[in-house]
């Protein structure tokens, strides 16, 4: 899970909600790692009123402050019966440096591939993908310079990812990361948004078809998909600080419940779900019409009479179920 940082931490929390849900509820046992925040144990005592608040049976804090730390058996111990993972918002940089080709970021690999939800929210977003934003401007514009890329956790294979994305206007260094190197795919994640990536098997002809990985939305406002495969770019001469082409990438703006084949690079169709209630109400609605219309020409009547006749039957109809 991919957040965007700034989740509802205050109303619905829809996104927590998930989160603790896919971790198994009231069976979840979640670690957090605060290593990017800059702040002592109360980030720690937020999220563990917050996921205890939406059911989940224990959380656990696991900080690295440093790589030694992060070589400690006794500490990546601790994620070895966690059903999910968190990581927080802060310094990506820093959680970079700190997890990153250690024991414990090859535990958080290995917690995912045995069926751990892992999710990370601002800085704890950056770090899933290949390639990390370490830091960077603001702007709509790619230019030179813009912005430095460190390694990743590698969750997403070819890929990177930045979050707070529309709210900080951050359209421009995601475009200059994928005019560099076009093999990448950009993702960019809103505020109060989670870009929520399952493994799916193959959907070809036969049982060796290989396993997809699909991206589904939720959340308040949209992750944004740059596909830069076909780019036409000067990048690898524009000079410091100039404006850099980028042609021909193709752009995917996915607000919530659509969803994306990361593997193939397409959209996936939407598949349209009618609530229960609301189609029964369309259901009795279409069966008033066409008794409306057998009377009118049954009897000839006048519409508007038959109208009123038949607003008087459902009022009694509902005082009826009322009492």
């Amino acid at each position: 899970m991919i957040i965007g940082g700034a989740e509802d931490k205050l109303r619905r929390r829809t996104i927590l909600k998930e989160f603790v849900a896919a971790c198994g509820g009231p069976q979840a046992r979640i670690a957090v790692v605060p290593t990017a925040s800059s702040l002592g144990p109360e980030v720690v005592e937020v999220y563990d009123a917050l996921f205890r608040r939406e059911g989940a049976a224990d959380v656990v804090a696991v900080r690295p402050e440093s790589r030694e730390d992060a070589h400690d058996p006794g500490l990546v111990a601790r994620l070895g019966d966690v059903t999910g993972i968190f990581m927080t918002g802060g310094n990506q940089l820093k959680l970079s440096a700190i997890v990153c080709g250690t024991p414990l970021g090859d535990e958080i690999l290995a917690a995912r591939e045995r069926g751990v939800v892992v999710a990370g929210t601002s800085a704890g977003a950056s770090i899933q993908s290949s390639h990390m934003v370490a830091f960077g401007g603001p702007g709509s514009t790619p230019k030179q310079r813009m912005t430095q890329v460190a390694a990743g956790l590698g969750l997403l294979r070819s890929s990177v990812i930045d979050q707070h994305f529309d709210q900080r206007n951050r359209y421009g260094r995601l475009l200059m990361i994928v005019a560099q190197s076009p093999q990448l795919l950009g993702i960019g994640v809103d505020e109060d948004t989670a870009a929520i990536v399952d493994t799916v098997a193959g959907a070809g002809a036969g049982p060796g078809d290989a396993d997809h990985e699909v991206l589904r939305v939720l959340g308040r406002g949209a992750v944004t998909i740059m596909d830069p495969s076909r780019i036409t770019t000067n990048a690898f001469e524009a000079k410091r600080s100039t404006a850099i082409l980028a042609s021909g990438v193709v752009l995917h703006v996915l607000p919530d419940g659509a969803a994306f084949d990361l593997t193939t690079r397409t959209l996936v169709p939407h598949t349209a779900t009618v609530d229960a209630t609301e189609a029964a109400d369309l259901a009795e609605a279409g069966q008033d019409l066409r008794q409306l219309a057998r009377d009118i020409a049954a009897a000839d009547a006048d519409p508007t009479t038959l109208k009123r006749r038949l607003a008087r039957s459902r009022g009694k109809k509902k005082d009826g179920a009322s009492t």
